[in-house]
């Protein structure tokens, strides 16, 4: 049983039926089966129940008529309202934080990955250690010099969260040096770096798929892909990019997971370019964009004051052939005022042809002619200008201290300095 409570006052990114499908598709990512979904308006918020007794009542009758075995609040439930609608509905009861949690801990391939759920699962878990099984009300007795009442079981839940909380922040702090060190490497490395980030289900790794010729898992499912993936493409100017596919974005994402999956998101502050992919054809398109807009400032890629990124970023239009002939034209139109935004359709290949060569121009804006001597011998270099450069001019000389070349090379001040440091 899925229910949007839609609490009056209270403002939200999405309206009630788009939350409510946003819900009912989360549920559907973990593979329960839905049996009723519904949305109950709350005029005030009961600190026991969340909602009104009567409305309970009403919640427990259809579960009995379903027979539905799960109840998930598509919101935030405390750890007393969470315990006592179970008590009262005779049911599992479990919040939108819970459900995202679930989600996570399925989805979670990779070591690090798995770090980050256990974390994220812990931190939340904590604060539900309430007195709701017998067993919390046991003591451990001490004896000697540590006598006394002893220690409660929650205590000791708690004690053991914390150690393990403790531990994973460490090796997850491991992680997060290591991946700097990684983003490093790539720094020094020729190649730019290209970021896919979006709205989750909003078709990042079908492009992705579809630019790379990879396989990561592309379903109509929401996070469908936690890990970051990473491959080389080729584009038109610049002959080599890395492109790096992160995880989906969605609203209300758990503070614990942003927390948690810092260390992976990271990953789109040191990228070159980020790719902005947008689900075009879901009526809550612009909602979604403001949420991921959002995560990027909370991760200091957009300035808070400004609005601005420093970080170059492209919208691409995404599931274009889902859109009707009228709905297509007026987008094409609006597109065709800013070269920031490109329509395309990664499942049909439309437009993606036009979206890596908006990618070059943008690795390329800043680019500038640089005359640059290397000895003749020092072939190495010499090939690293043409691999990454346009060589509009090489000539040859004798400056006194044996030959070199003399060359005219357009390059980005990012390149010139990776040049530099060869």
């Amino acid at each position: 049983m899925v229910i949007c409570p839609d609490i009056r006052g209270q403002s939200y990114e999405l309206d009630a039926e788009s939350r409510l499908e946003e819900a009912k598709g989360l549920a559907l990512a973990i593979g329960i089966v839905i049996a009723e979904g519904f949305i109950l308006p709350v005029r005030q918020v009961k600190p026991n129940l969340l909602f009104g007794s009567g409305q309970v009542d009403n919640i427990r009758i259809q579960c009995e008529q379903e027979e539905a075995e799960l109840v998930v609040v598509d919101g935030t439930l405390t750890p007393i309202q969470q315990r006592n609608l179970e008590d009262k509905l005779a049911r599992k009861v479990i919040d939108r934080t819970g459900l995202i949690l679930e989600i996570f801990g399925e989805r979670a391939a990779t070591a690090e990955g798995r770090l980050q759920v256990e974390l994220a699962h812990l931190d939340y878990q904590q604060s539900r250690l309430v007195r709701s099984w017998t067993h919390l009300e046991r003591q451990r007795g001490g004896y000697g010099f540590l006598g006394g009442p002893g220690e409660t079981q929650i205590e000791a839940d708690r004690r053991q969260i914390r150690q393990r909380m403790s531990q994973l922040r460490k090796e997850l702090e491991q992680v997060r040096k290591t991946r700097a060190l990684h983003r490093a490497r790539r720094g020094r490395a020729p190649w730019p770096v290209i970021a896919l980030v979006g709205y989750t289900n909003a078709g990042k790794s079908t492009l992705f798929n579809s630019l790379t010729g990879s396989d990561v898992m592309a379903e109509d499912l929401l996070f469908a892909t936690l890990d970051p993936t990473m491959r080389a493409i080729e584009l038109p100017v610049v002959e080599k990019a890395i492109l790096s596919d992160t995880v989906g974005f969605i609203s209300d994402l758990p503070t614990q997971l942003v927390a948690a999956f810092r260390a992976t998101l990271e990953e789109v502050t040191g990228a070159d370019v980020i790719v902005h992919v947008r689900d075009m054809a879901n009526p809550d398109a612009a909602a979604q964009k403001q949420q991921v807009l959002q995560i990027l400032t909370d991760l200091d890629v957009i300035d808070r004051e400004s609005g601005v990124s420093e970080i170059p970023v492209l919208e691409a239009w995404n599931k274009f052939d889902a859109l009707s002939d009228e709905r297509r034209d007026e987008l094409t139109e609006i597109a065709s005022h800013d070269d920031k935004n490109v329509p395309i359709s990664a499942l049909t290949g439309e437009g993606v042809e036009n979206l890596l060569r908006r990618i070059d121009a943008l690795l390329t804006l800043d680019s500038r002619t640089y005359r640059i001597e290397v000895a003749a011998g020092d072939g190495m270099r010499i090939a690293w200008l043409h691999q990454h450069g346009q060589v509009n001019e090489e000539t040859s000389t004798d400056l006194g201290e044996g030959p070199v070349r003399l060359l005219s090379v357009r390059l980005t001040p990012k390149e010139f300095g990776r040049f530099s440091s060869l």
